[in-house]
């Protein structure tokens, strides 16, 4: 039989040293929780940013395609023919590559005209965004909106004089006063 021998401590001592990193534990795992938790919404922000960017890289390629149409002017069959257009003698390239949507599973949601041929994209993602005032110029009326589909990136919003729309010039004249 094992013989009992005191530590020469009180009994009421004994649990505290476990509590205290039970407690270390838990406020561990709080703060681990609290900062994975800030970058998820990090890296959500960050792809918002570039389905912003993606989507007028498209709606300026679509835009691109369309402008530079011989004859009849019209939009690509498919987003390879803006990579890569075949209606002229020396192949144009009107993006750099086909980017995967950010925010959805990488396929993006085509719009089509009454032709069948595609006027813009949007991301197949039903999510709300994080983002919803500040929008560049061309895109002002994403604002408010419940869905990362319904920000609808389309040729004709799309500016290519640069990155927030075209420069509009202001008079340095002062104005009358109205009586």
């Amino acid at each position: 039989m094992a013989a009992f021998i005191p530590s020469g401590r009180p009994a009421a001592e004994d649990g505290f040293t476990y509590l205290g990193v039970l407690f270390l534990i838990m406020m561990m795992g709080m703060a681990l929780a609290s900062a994975g938790e800030l970058w998820a919404t990090a890296a959500r922000r960050d792809r918002e940013r570039q389905l912003l960017w993606v989507g007028t890289q498209y709606a300026q390629a679509l835009r691109s395609y369309y402008r530079s149409s011989p004859g009849l002017a019209q939009y690509p069959k498919d987003l390879a023919d803006l990579l890569q257009d075949e209606r002229f003698p020396s192949a144009r390239h009107h993006i750099r590559q086909l980017y995967p949507d950010p925010m959805g599973n990488g396929e993006w949601f085509l719009m089509r005209g009454f032709d069948g041929r595609i006027t813009g994209i949007s991301s197949a993602s039903t999510d709300k965004p994080l983002k919803q005032t500040n929008f560049p110029t061309q895109w002002s009326d994403f604002n408010g909106m419940a869905s990362y589909k319904d920000w609808q990136f389309v040729a004709e919003k799309a500016f290519t004089d640069g990155a927030s729309g075209p420069v509009k010039a202001q008079s340095t004249a002062p104005q009358a006063l109205q009586p």
